[in-house]
């Protein structure tokens, strides 16, 4: 399993924190570099690809801007973990392909620590050997994580012809 680089934030980050208003107007290249400013002016320079964000409760809560999502992708972020999500964010990093971990004990991860992820067993698994476990992940969102967001997912389905172009005429 690969190691993974954990950043801390609190409960109910909103969605104005990860990707602000003020530069909507942009494109996700430069919304990315304003994630999280006001609550970690350093998060945006300094996360890395494969790097995690775990958090308190109720992440993503607010409007249900995709680019909230779409700033962490582009950041190059494996997943966040949490206790809960909005339901519209859930939706949201989905699409765009953003693994989100539905963990209850997410908060005992401290700022910094190498965590593993263990899909296959839905956990999160601490420097020190401990697993934290996760709610199950159904296939089809892990399959739409793996190919890079639902539009990609489809863009292969149809490509291998396991979806038909437009079922419903059929």
């Amino acid at each position: 399993m690969t190691t993974h680089r954990a950043w801390r934030l609190g409960a109910d980050v909103d969605t104005d924190q990860l990707a602000p208003g003020a530069y909507m107007k942009f494109g996700i290249d430069e919304i990315a570099r304003h994630c999280l400013e006001r609550v970690r002016p350093d998060f945006a320079a300094a996360v890395r690809p494969g790097d995690v964000i775990v958090a308190g409760p109720n992440f993503g809560i607010g409007s249900s801007r995709e680019q909230a999502a779409s700033a962490l992708v582009a950041l190059g972020l494996r997943a966040v973990i949490a206790p809960s999500f909005s339901g519209l964010y859930f939706r949201n990093a989905y699409n765009v392909g953003l693994l989100l971990l539905t963990c209850p004990e997410a908060e005992a991860i401290q700022e910094g620590e190498a965590i593993a992820i263990d899909l296959d067993a839905c956990r999160v698994v601490r420097a020190d050997g401990t697993a934290l476990p996760c709610e199950p992940i159904p296939d089809f969102l892990r399959d739409m994580v793996q190919a890079g967001g639902l539009l990609n997912l489809l863009k292969r389905r149809l490509a291998d012809g396991t979806l038909k172009p437009n079922p419903m005429r059929a």
